[in-house]
């Protein structure tokens, strides 16, 4: 009888500042929904989200980051928006970056497992 169990490591990663998270997946995925919609609003939808949890992680990203990642487009005809700032786009960069390091790193612990 084979009673060989599978495991694996696994890690997530989130980064924190002096007041608390700052960048985690969850943060990331708005980020992208906001660089991909051009708003706040869309971008909380598409996370099925209300926009106010979306607008209190914006806040909060912000204020915890030496730049503001998300930029408010004030009203025109069009309405409002919102768009990364370079920050906000340099962010979802080395967040992944990372995140690939440290999964790749875990992934090599995976093969050594030996119990």
């Amino acid at each position: 009888m084979d009673n060989s169990k599978k495991y694996s490591v696994e890690v997530r990663l989130w980064i924190e500042e002096t007041e608390g998270p700052f960048l985690g997946i969850g943060k990331i995925w708005l980020l992208e929904n906001i660089q991909k919609t051009g708003s706040i609003t869309n971008a909380a939808k598409e996370m099925k989200m209300s926009y106010r949890q979306a607008w209190q992680l914006v806040e909060e990203m912000n204020q915890r980051s030496e730049n503001p990642l998300v930029e408010k487009l004030l009203g025109g005809k069009g309405g409002g928006g919102a768009k990364l700032t370079e920050a906000g786009e340099k962010a979802i960069v080395i967040f992944y970056e990372i995140e690939k390091r440290i999964k790749d790193f875990a992934l090599k612990e995976t093969r050594n497992l030996k119990f």
